[in-house]
């Protein structure tokens, strides 16, 4: 596989007092959280765990016939099968989505605080377990790339880079997030996308056959930030608005009925492309409303992986 060069890794840091107490915050927050909810099932959320080649042995009557290894049939003239054992370790990767829309948020917090969030008990959680993690930062490009490693150190220095990167870019093209983490990935993995989804194949002509390839190889688990006023435009008359993501800026009266349903519609067709994707790609979909409890669904979504295994 050719070397994949990563972006830049320390030229869009702001280490700050703020920063610090943020990541102790966040720290003391998700300590409890990892070590009494999710120390017991976090290996279950792994679909597909990797596996390393341990032996082979004669072919039995029901075995896989695509564990047939042909090379060693050949040379002894009987069908050997390879056996394999799952690997000690796990990997996971953790992409969040630093587009500028997470500045956005109308409830006690906003949707990057809860991102990082998100991010640091599933970072603490992998990390608990032994496991390696890593975590790729994307805008409309690659942002930030640290590579899967072990101990609470790392993830702890995976959430600080998180909350003291200042990205590049404005705009979301996840795309490109996923076709890196494609090529850099080893091994197999589960790999969580973060991100408030409010750009899909429409916007990202690239989005869907990224999506595929990356979950031929792994195990992709979308969680989806969503601000119930993100869906809608509130009735106050002409308003200055302003893109975050592409700075646009425009008057909109607010007033009109048609205005206010125009971007519901596109809102809602936009949610509803990402939905037909994630649901042909069999994916596992966490949805989180910013406005309540992100907890309730991020531990269904552990039990209902824990119960599938089972």
């Amino acid at each position: 596989m050719p070397r994949v060069s990563a972006p830049a890794q320390t030229s869009r840091h702001v280490f700050t007092p703020e920063v610090t107490a943020q990541l102790r915050r966040i720290e003391l927050t998700t300590r409890g959280l990892v070590a009494s909810l999710f120390s017991g099932e976090y290996h279950s959320i792994f679909k597909g765990r990797g596996l390393e080649f341990s032996d082979v042995r004669e072919y039995q009557p029901g075995d896989d016939v695509r564990a047939i290894d042909w090379n060693v049939t050949a040379r002894r003239g009987r069908l050997f099968i390879k056996e394999f054992v799952e690997e000690r370790q796990l990997n996971a990767l953790v992409l969040v989505d630093l587009s500028a829309s997470k500045s956005f948020g109308t409830g006690a917090k906003d949707n990057a605080t809860i991102a990082a969030e998100i991010a640091s008990i599933l970072a603490l959680a992998a990390t608990g377990n032994n496991d390696r993690v890593g975590l790729l930062l994307a805008t409309d490009r690659v942002e930030h790339f640290v590579p899967p490693d072990t101990g609470r150190r790392h993830a702890l220095r995976m959430v600080l880079e998180l909350l003291a990167y200042r990205p590049e870019g404005r705009g979301t093209r996840l795309s490109e997030a996923m076709r890196f983490a494609e090529k850099v990935l080893r091994q197999r993995s589960t790999v969580f996308v973060i991100s408030d989804f409010l750009t899909g194949p429409e916007a990202d002509p690239d989005l869907a056959l990224a999506a595929r390839k990356l979950a031929w190889d792994h195990d992709v688990v979308p969680i989806r930030l969503t601000d119930p006023r993100a869906m809608e435009l509130p009735k106050v008359g002409l308003i200055a608005v302003t893109d975050p993501e592409t700075g646009e800026r425009r008057v909109v009266n607010t007033s009109s009925r048609r205005v206010r349903a125009r971007f519901h519609e596109a809102a809602l067709r936009t949610r509803d492309a990402n939905d037909m994707l994630f649901h042909d790609l069999k994916l596992d979909t966490v949805d989180l409303v910013t406005t309540e409890d992100y907890l309730p669904p991020l531990i269904g979504f552990f039990r209902r992986r824990a119960r599938a295994s089972r």
